[in-house]
């Protein structure tokens, strides 16, 4: 990406760090707003004075076709909405900043189809969130030993996140040490979706494994954060993928595998295991009871 747009991108994270947009949330409209800027060099327009309508009308076509290179298929509506939201944010930005031949924001969205989300969300059942659990030990056995455990500790973290506590991506890889309080058994998750704080408590399996994740690995490491998690963000889907991998069986092999598919399983397990749908809602820190009900249709799916 040019110094151009590299310096806008920049600017553009600031300014919406101070509209008070969560860290996830900038960090994603950062990547989606370069992915937009690579699009337009590769279309020869690599100045952002030259940018006009048209092109944002363009581009918004092009990613309805484009593949999507991890999982096949077409980009999910859910990402298709991010990105569009990406760029007309950043259109509000660039009319902030005084460029007044900026295009308008589009407010162009997809309709979400609720069965159709609700047919895409495939969770794994317990006795195979048990087997890729168990199979972290054979995980980057190719690895040297500091790499490898390093690599496994962060496959247990993301279980412990994503899956025990049923944390969302942005609210996993966000969190810090000091989030995690030890004496309450609690995780405090900061500006959560909707920028709503939320805690969520540990169970005893939980608790015990983040103990020995920070206090036996964690705070021994030498890093320029205070994330839990210690690997970029870009590395976790990797590893999900290779671990996937390792297990025997097509009923794994065949699923997607994210961070967001542990939430999907530890929500559908705990509705399984009898848990309220208004406890659930808590849990998982939805707004409505209506984003928790769709776990009611894939246990009858």
């Amino acid at each position: 990406m040019n110094p151009n747009y590299q310096s806008i991108q920049n600017e553009y994270g600031a300014w919406l760090s101070t509209l008070g947009f969560s860290g996830g949330l900038v960090s994603n409209f950062k990547h989606l707003a370069t992915t937009f800027f690579e699009w337009l060099e590769s279309s020869n327009t690599p100045h952002i004075t030259q940018l006009t309508q048209k092109h944002v009308t363009s581009y918004f076509g092009y990613l309805q076709t484009r593949p999507n290179q991890k999982w096949g298929g077409g980009l999910s509506v859910s990402h298709l909405n991010s990105s569009f939201m990406a760029v007309d944010k950043l259109l509000e930005f660039l009319h902030q900043m005084g460029m007044e031949g900026a295009p308008l924001p589009t407010g162009f969205r997809l309709y979400v189809d609720k069965q159709q989300r609700i047919n895409n969300i495939e969770p794994f059942t317990q006795e195979e969130i048990k087997t890729l659990q168990a199979n972290i030990e054979n995980a980057y056995s190719h690895f040297p030993f500091k790499l490898r455990e390093q690599k496994q500790e962060q496959l247990k973290l993301i279980f412990a996140l994503c899956y025990g506590c049923g944390l969302r991506r942005a609210e996993g890889y966000n969190l810090t040490v000091s989030d995690v309080d030890f004496d309450s058994k609690t995780i405090f998750v900061r500006q959560g979706k909707n920028y709503k704080d939320r805690i969520v408590p540990m169970n005893n399996g939980i608790y015990k494994a983040l103990q020995h994740y920070v206090y036996n690995f964690r705070n021994l490491q030498k890093v320029g954060h205070e994330r839990l998690l210690i690997m970029p963000y870009s590395t976790l889907a990797k590893s999900l993928k290779h671990l996937q991998e390792t297990c025997e069986g097509e009923a794994i092999k065949s699923k997607r595998l994210t961070l967001h598919i542990l939430r999907h399983s530890i929500a559908t397990h705990l509705l399984q295991n009898g848990m309220s749908v208004e406890s659930i809602a808590r849990f998982l820190g939805h707004s409505s009871l209506d984003s928790t009900q769709i776990y009611t249709h894939i246990i009858s799916k």
